[in-house]
Parts: C-alpha cells; structure tokens; sequence
C-alpha cells in the first residue's frame, strides 16, 4: 500500500461517500419505477432492538418477464402507532416515489388491526399474509385442554435440560446408547408456529429424555405420559406437512399468489381430509384450521384478486376456481386495461383500403367476362365476412387459452408468459398485473434482519 495513501475518515464516509451512494441508487431506482405499469406493496410495522419503531415498505413489480423487488424504505416512526398515521405515512411514501396509486394492484401486509385500518382508510385493496393467517388457523386449531397440558409438559422438560448442563451431558450418553441423533432440545418460539418445532425434537428424543428423567427423583414427574405422547403425536401429524407451504409462498423472486387458491384446495381435500382411522382430536385440529381459512379467505375482494391470480398462471388456469363468472370479468377488465393504455399499438389492426384511381378515363377497362355459377358464392362471402370486434378477438384468445395444451406443475409462469406473450397479447396484460403481488409479507420482515444491524 503506497504510504503517501490516507484513508478517509469516518465523516467522509457518512457525509459524502454514503449519502452520494444513496442518492444514486434512489435515483437508478425511480428511473425503472417510472416505466412500470403495475406494481403491489408490502409493509410492517417493527421495532429495533433499542425498542425504536419503524415501518418498512417495499415494492414488487415485473420487468421483462422476471420478478423484481426493492426496499423502498425503512424509516424511523415514531408516532403513535394508529391507522390515521399509518396510512398517512404510507401515502407520503409513494408519493415521494411519485407511484401512482391507480397502478398498485394490492399491498399484502399481516393482520394488525391498525394496519388492516390504514389500508382501508387509502382505499387499497390488501392481501392478508398467508403466513400469518395459517399461523392463526394453527393457533385457533389448537385451542385445547388436551393440547395446552402437553405443550406445556414440553416446555418444563426443555427448561429442565435448558438450565442444567448434567442433564444436557446425561442426555448426550443416552443419545449415543439408544443411537438417537445427538440434537439439543428446542425452546418454543411463539412466532414460529408456536410448539411445531419443540414438539418434533422432544418425540425424536423420547426415549432418552424418558431414561434421563426417570432417573432423578427430582424429575421423574416429568416423563411425558401416554396420553401426552398420543397428543402431541397427533399434533405433529397435522402440522407438519403444512410448513413447507409456508416456507415456499414466502418466496419473493418467484410467482406466489396464484399458488394460494390450489393451496386451499389441497388442505380441503387432502392434507387437512380425515383419514380413516385417526383419532378424534386430529379431526378437530384439521377441522378447525380448514374451516377458519376458508372463512378468512371468503371475503369478496380477496377472494376475486387470488381468482384472478389463479386463472392467468398457466399451471391452474380454470382448475380451482368457477371459469364462467370469471371469464366475463377477465374479457370486461382486458378491455378496460387496453383502453388505458390507448398509447400503445392496437392490437387488432384494421385492414387497408385500397384507393380508386383518379383518372377514370384513363384507366384501363377490362374486359367484360361472363359471369359463372362460381363468382355468385364468391361474392357472397365476401360482402358478408366482417372483422371480429375487439370483445369478440379477446374473448377467442381467452378461449384459446384455456384449451391449450396443459404445462407441468413446476414451469415458470412468468417464462411461459414471456413464450407465449405474441400469442395471447391482451391476456397478457392481465398476467403482467395479477401474478406480481406477493402472498405474504415476508419481503418486509426480511428487512427487519439487515436493518437491525444498521440501526442498533
């Protein structure tokens, strides 16, 4: 290193270098901003680890085909935390993006009550987070006697070996003897599934933790019972199939929405149908989840917004939702979405027609011919072929779509839109507005991890 070199000092950095840095990429950003058509929303509300409240927001769009995210803010807020100043705050910040609210298709937030009041006081439709719902269909699942004594077995089990390192050291010799894995117990998290995770863990261990135990008179009272072990196996059963759907439409790089209607249908018919043979309290937790989602997910916009989402992904089309009702809506609503954009090429161009000659003197009669049987039929068609209307073309290109041939479960949506985008020009549109709003709002709370760091 040249020692004639002097390293910037801390104020360069905070006062030039940085604030330049984000004036560039602010800039860069509001430049594709202002060529988007649509775009959807994620916020939350979430505090440091000083306790200092702030909101995040960010933007999701698609550009050439290919999903695309970016954090417009996180910003400091410390007002009171009601729906008027919420909703007052996320106004100012599109408005400082000059994003023009016509073109937001939703904004997916959690389920807050003052979130919830916000986007109702802006007039915005909202997507309710998957992941919070299910997470409460889960906790209103397990709203048992049963089901709270046996959760709470575990959590004085995992705080008996938790504070102890004899009984972790005890535990480890058990694990080797009965070849157990040799996993630490895990401590509830209340914003993760709740008791998903401790429970797996403590009936992978039982037989340690059972010898463990036991062998201290101190915590023989402890060993979980039949009757727990029958609870929580039953509670393990039901609940984990369901967090990998979680884990997937948590994604923000990839199409979500359109994957929530199918979902829902799978929990109905398959994942969360009774089986023969399992016991009545599985019944009731699969009951209780199914039935609290379907309420949830009924509500009228919510429920046209994922039907729309699910028809134009061409892995689903017309399967999970009623096509007749919906194809009117989807032709009314390409007609509207081609008059906006009035500025573009038509799509159903007319035909040419061909001028006369000026001088008619001067052009060359052609010979007069006997007419045939044929030139009759000839002209017939002719006078009386018409071109399809701008309805009538969309609605062959929405039935052309919905007969082409059927695409496997894992292509990519937005790929086959980019494929087939000359094929079914106006249904496009519609793919370009429904299939980029997030299912949940994990985008939001995954700033909370990088702005943490920044802030405390």
């Amino acid at each position: 290193m040249d020692p004639r070199y002097e390293l910037p000092s801390r104020n360069y950095f905070a006062r030039e270098a940085l604030p330049q840095m984000y004036t560039e990429v602010r800039q860069s950003l509001a430049d594709r901003l202002a060529k988007v058509t649509y775009f959807a929303l994620t916020s939350d509300m979430w505090s440091s680890r000083t306790c200092e409240p702030y909101m995040s927001l960010t933007i999701h769009f698609i550009e050439d085909w290919e999903m695309k995210t970016a954090c417009l803010q996180t910003s400091y807020f410390p007002q009171d935390h009601t729906g008027e100043h919420i909703a007052e705050a996320l106004q100012d910040a599109i408005a400082s993006w000059k994003l023009n609210e016509r073109h937001m298709v939703a904004i997916t937030t959690d389920n807050g009550s003052n979130v919830v009041k916000a986007v109702e006081l802006n007039g915005w439709l909202r997507m309710q987070c998957f992941g919070h719902r299910l997470h409460l269909a889960v906790g209103h699942g397990m709203n048992d006697n049963r089901i709270t004594r046996a959760i709470s077995v575990c959590k004085r089990i995992v705080s008996c070996f938790s504070y102890s390192w004899k009984k972790r050291r005890q535990l480890a010799e058990v694990q080797i003897q009965l070849g157990l894995p040799g996993h630490q117990l895990i401590t509830e998290s209340a914003t993760r599934w709740g008791s998903r995770q401790m429970i797996e863990r403590v009936l992978e261990q039982e037989g340690a933790l059972a010898k463990v135990l036991s062998a201290d008179k101190k915590t023989r009272h402890l060993v979980p019972t039949w009757q727990d072990l029958e609870v929580l196996e039953a509670i393990h059963k039901v609940l984990k199939p369901l967090q990998d759907f979680t884990d997937a439409l948590s994604g923000e790089d990839y199409v979500t929405l359109s994957y929530v209607k199918p979902v829902l249908h799978l929990f109905t018919t398959s994942l969360l149908a009774y089986e023969e043979g399992e016991s009545e309290l599985c019944k009731s937790i699969k009951s209780k989840i199914v039935d609290y989602l379907n309420t949830k997910y009924s509500d009228p916009a919510t429920s046209d917004l994922l039907d729309m989402a699910t028809f134009v992904d061409p892995r689903f089309r017309a399967n999970y939702i009623a096509s007749d009702a919906l194809k009117h809506r989807a032709v009314m609503e390409v007609e509207s979405l081609l008059a906006d954009q009035s500025s573009c090429q038509p799509p159903y161009p007319c035909v040419p027609t061909v001028s006369e000659p000026a001088d008619l003197e001067a052009a060359v009669a052609p010979k007069a011919k006997k007419k045939t049987l044929a030139s009759f039929f000839k002209q017939h068609t002719t006078t009386t072929s018409t071109a399809p209307t701008k309805k009538e073309a969309i609605q062959s290109e929405l039935s052309s779509y919905l007969q082409s041939p059927s695409v496997e479960s894992d292509t990519d949506p937005l790929k086959w839109w980019k494929d087939h985008e000359v094929v079914f020009p106006a249904l496009s549109h519609l793919a370009k507005k429904y299939l980029l709003v997030p299912a949940t709002s994990s985008p939001s709370e995954r700033v909370f991890s990088c702005s943490g760091n920044i802030v405390t």
